[in-house]
């Protein structure tokens, strides 16, 4: 464990995370990090038979779907998954389905041809290597900063951080 933590570590070195947290200007510094677009796209029922978190990657673009229906913090840690396999370089090795292989992909982008995508990983379990990595590095980067404000305050004690977490008003 010690060993995969020193690799995401080291994956982090070169790339800012943002403190207070703010999962849109981490994504705009990923994406001029990598030279390349990056679009976070909300999608619900996403998790209804398939991940709740993919990555497609096409020559020129990043696109990654998140379910949108669960707390503000899980669905921003779904989205750290993600781009923690965009930083970490995977591209193989991790199958999203057929859920999301046979259709789903026209659902998501219906504007983009199946047969450019050069990449998709879905965030379904952590029984590989790569999704304990991506989960590993997920949770560093949002560790590094402290909590950007949820619906216009900062939690300031354990209660208002559990509050948070299961999306409930405060």
């Amino acid at each position: 464990m010690s060993r995969l933590r020193r690799r995401c570590e080291r994956r982090l070195k070169d790339i800012p995370v943002p403190n207070p947290f703010d999962l849109d200007v981490f994504s705009a510094t990923l994406a001029a990090h990598r030279g390349r677009p990056l679009t976070l796209q909300p999608m619900p029922g996403l998790s209804a038979g398939a991940p709740c978190g993919l990555w497609i990657s096409v020559p020129t673009a990043d696109y990654v779907f998140y379910d949108p229906e669960t707390s503000r913090l899980h669905a921003e840690h779904i989205v750290l998954h993600e781009l923690s396999h965009m930083i970490s370089g995977h591209t193989t090795g991790i199958d999203a389905g057929p859920e999301v292989s046979d259709g789903a992909v026209g659902r998501l982008a219906p504007d983009l041809d199946p047969r450019t995508i050069d990449t998709i990983l879905g965030r379904a379990s952590y029984t590989t290597a790569q999704e304990r990595e991506a989960e590993t590095l997920a949770s560093l980067i949002r560790a590094r900063s402290t909590p950007g404000p949820a619906t216009g305050r900062q939690p300031r004690d354990t209660l208002g951080r559990v509050a948070d977490v299961l999306n409930f008003p405060t």
